[in-house]
Parts: structure tokens; C-alpha cells; sequence
């Protein structure tokens, strides 16, 4: 059995609830290790405010790579058949040819960096004609002022925003948008049982 996705608890933790809404949506609980939950939550946070308070700035590119390689090993040795890579740059966009669409459209999931009112970590878990499905772990009520960006409760177990593709791929500030490309950082995760096949795919070199 699945779990329905979660929510943020705070202000800050965007980046484990967005890691662990992917181990989610990929697995049933049932397999979910104790230490795939300890070590995503031990490993983020990590980012100092400007108080001096850790965590107050949420979880930084490094410990978000740090856990790509860690469940990345965690997927060849334990019984979570996981697999992980970590983009940045100018290899995170949205749009055929790239990265994040062929691990949508192959049962994967995106854990990604954007903007919303500071950097954010969201989760996308499917693509369509244009729209990206996304769960976007920081609850808000009611709907978006830009009339093209869907909010929906109805699917609790995989998205609750449906989202044009052409606000992501922005380097300017704006809601969604993936900003500046230095900025930019994608964790692309899979099942390795439910993997479809690079049948009918473009395999990619950047």
C-alpha cells in the first residue's frame, strides 16, 4: 500500500518532505526502511539563517547531492530498489530532449529546486501535453491568481498542482520558475522495479 503524499510541517522543510514524498510515491510502505527515513531527515536542514539558527534556511544543494548518492548506494545494496542522479545547471529544464521530461515519461520522479518566495523543493511526477504534475509540499488554500496553474486535492497519492511547462524554464524571478541557471538543481530518482525501458526514448548527453 501507498501512502497519500504530506505536507510541510514548517516554513523550512520543503527539501525532506519533497525527499520522502518521492520514496512515497515510488514504493509502497511496506519496504520503506526505518534508516531511508532517519537518513533523509538527519541529512537535510542543514542551512544556517541568518539568525545563525540551523535549518532556518532549509536544506542546501549539497546535502540534497549528498542524498542522491547516498539512496543511490542504499539502492544496490538494501532491499529499496532505488536509483538517483543529481543535476544542476544547465541540464535542469523542462522540454523534450531533456533530463526531467524522459524521467517522467519512464516512471520516475524530479525532486526539484524553484522559486516561490525563496527556493523551494517540489516533486514532479508526470508530464502531459504541456502540463506538468507536480506535488507542491507547502499547503496553501484557494487558487492561484495566474488562472492557467491548477490547484487539485483530488489525487492525494501523486500531484496537487497542474502546471504549464513555460513557467518553469524562467530565469527570472517568478512563481515556479527555475531562476538562474547556477541556481538550478534536480534529484531524478526511480524504482528500479517499475523503470520503464529507453524504448522509443533519446538517450541524452550533456
Amino acid at each position: 500500500m501507498k501512502n497519500p503524499l504530506r505536507y510541510q510541517m514548517s516554513e523550512y522543510d520543503c527539501g525532506p518532505t519533497t525527499m520522502l514524498n518521492a520514496i512515497s510515491y515510488l514504493f509502497p510502505r511496506e519496504i520503506i526502511s526505518p534508516e531511508v527515513i532517519r537518513n533523509i531527515m538527519l541529512y537535510s536542514l542543514d542551512s544556517y539563517g541568518s539568525e545563525g539558527v540551523m535549518g532556518k534556511r532549509g536544506t542546501s544543494s549539497a546535502a540534497m547531492m549528498f542524498l542522491c548518492n547516498w539512496l543511490n548506494g542504499y539502492g544496490k545494496i538494501g532491499d529499496l530498489h532505488v536509483s538517483g542522479r543529481y543535476l544542476s545547471g544547465k541540464s535542469v529544464y523542462l522540454g523534450e530532449g531533456g533530463y526531467i521530461n524522459d524521467t517522467l515519461h519512464r516512471g520516475g520522479v524530479v525532486v526539484l529546486r524553484l522559486l516561490f518566495d525563496g527556493g523551494h523543493y517540489v516533486l514532479l511526477t508526470g508530464e502531459q501535453n504541456g502540463k506538468i504534475y507536480m506535488f507542491d509540499p507547502y499547503y496553501r488554500e484557494g487558487a492561484f491568481e495566474q488562472e492557467d496553474i491548477i490547484v487539485t486535492e483530488n489525487e492525494p497519492f501523486s500531484y496537487n498542482r497542474i502546471v504549464p511547462e513555460g513557467y518553469f524554464n524562467r530565469e527570472e524571478d517568478g512563481i515556479y520558475s527555475l531562476g538562474p541557471y547556477e541556481d538550478r538543481e534536480a534529484v531524478l530518482l526511480f524504482n528500479e522495479d517499475t523503470r520503464m525501458t529507453p524504448d522509443g526514448t533519446i538517450e541524452y548527453f550533456i
